[in-house]
C-alpha cells in the first residue's frame, strides 16, 4: 500500500491541531503541477520543516485540485490553516512572493484530506532513514518496502495510543495485523470536499443553465445534510446561487430523467418568474461524465416528494 509524507509548516500544524477538524485543505501555493501520488482513501501524513524532523499527524486522501484563493476560503474556511482569509492570503503570497495587487485571487493547489489526526509531542515520528535534507514537497513510501512498512506500523500504533479504535480507520479484524487496516471503512466526506468534488465533477458549470462564473456557483444537496443526505456527489449538483435558492425552497426540481420542473407557485408567490420558466422542461445542461457521480434516482425521487411544491 502507497501513503505519502507531506512536508508542512510548523504553524499551520499547531492551528489545526488546536481546532480538531473533521477535514482540511493541506495547500500547494503553486496552481499548475498536479499531485498524482495517491489514489482516494490513501494515507497522507504531515512532516514538519526541518529542524523538526518529525511525522506528526496526517488524513485520507480525498483528491488534488486546483481553486482560487477565495473559493479554497469558502469551501474550507479555517480549515485551511488560518483563522481568517487575511492570514491566508498573506501566508500564500509569502510563498508566491506576489500580493494582492498582482493576484487578487491566484490559482493555489488543494489536496484535499478528511478524517485528520494530530499526534501529541510525544507521539511524533522521526522522519525515516531514508529522507534527504533537500525534499521540499514530500515523498512518497510503500508498505512492500521495509521502511515503508516500518513507518506505517508507526503510525498505527501512535493512533492506537491515542484511542483512536472506534473511529473508521483503526480496527481489529485480523489477527495477523494487530492494528488493523486504516482503510477497513471509507472515510467520511466533510462539507469543504463535498463542494470541491460536486464542483469538479460538474466541470465547474451549473447543471441546469451551463453559468461557468466559478464564484456564484454552489454545491447544493439533492437530499440536504439536515435531513441526512450524504455529502456525496450523487447527492449534489452544482448550481447558479438563484437557482440553488429555488432548488433549496421547492421551486425547482429534477426528475429522474434529468428535466427541470419549475414550481407554478414561482409566479403565484411572487408575480414572476420568467426566466425561471423558460427552464421548464429541459434536460441538464451538465452532468458528471462518471454515472456513480451522476444524480441519484433515489435522492431526486426525494426531493421531488418532499421538497418541490407542486
Amino acid at each position: 500500500m502507497k501513503f505519502y509524507v507531506g512536508v508542512t509548516d510548523d504553524k499551520w500544524f499547531e492551528f489545526l491541531k488546536s481546532n480538531q477538524p473533521d477535514e482540511l485543505n493541506f495547500w500547494r501555493p503553486g496552481g499548475k503541477q498536479p499531485f498524482k501520488a495517491l489514489r482516494e482513501n490513501d494515507l497522507f501524513l504531515f512532516k514538519l520543516h526541518s529542524p523538526n524532523n518529525y511525522i506528526v499527524g496526517g488524513g485520507f486522501f480525498v483528491r488534488h485540485t486546483f481553486l482560487p484563493l477565495s473559493l479554497a476560503w469558502e469551501a474550507f474556511g479555517y480549515k485551511n490553516g488560518t483563522n481568517d482569509v487575511i492570514h491566508f492570503r498573506n501566508a500564500i503570497y509569502k510563498y508566491r512572493k506576489s500580493n494582492y495587487q498582482s493576484e487578487p485571487d491566484p490559482v493555489i493547489g488543494c489536496i484535499i484530506l478528511t478524517e485528520p489526526f494530530f499526534f501529541d509531542r510525544q507521539d511524533w515520528i522521526p522522519v525515516p532513514k531514508d529522507w534527504k535534507p533537500n525534499i521540499v514537497q514530500g515523498k512518497t513510501y510503500n508498505t512492500d518496502t521495509e521502511i515503508g512498512q516500518e513507518l506505517y506500523n508507526q503510525v498505527q500504533e501512535r493512533l492506537h495510543f491515542q484511542k483512536l479504535r472506534q473511529s473508521n480507520y483503526v480496527g481489529e479484524d485480523q489477527p495477523m495485523n494487530r492494528y488493523g487496516s486504516l482503510q477497513t471503512v471509507k472515510p467520511r466526506i466533510g462539507q469543504g470536499a463535498f463542494r470541491v468534488m460536486v464542483t469538479d465533477a460538474y466541470h465547474r458549470k451549473c447543471a441546469i443553465t451551463g453559468e461557468k462564473t466559478l464564484p456564484v456557483l454552489d454545491a447544493a444537496h439533492i437530499k440536504p445534510y439536515s435531513q441526512n443526505g450524504p455529502h456525496l456527489t450523487n447527492n449534489g449538483l452544482l448550481l447558479r446561487r438563484d437557482i440553488h435558492t429555488l432548488f433549496d425552497r421547492g421551486y425547482i426540481t429534477i426528475n429522474e430523467e434529468h428535466q427541470v420542473e419549475v414550481s407554478k407557485r414561482i409566479k403565484a408567490d411572487y408575480g414572476n418568474g420568467r426566466e425561471y420558466y423558460a427552464l421548464h422542461g429541459k434536460k441538464l445542461a451538465e452532468m458528471p461524465d462518471f454515472k456513480k457521480e451522476r444524480p441519484s434516482p433515489e435522492f431526486l425521487l426525494w426531493h421531488n416528494e418532499n421538497m418541490f411544491l407542486a
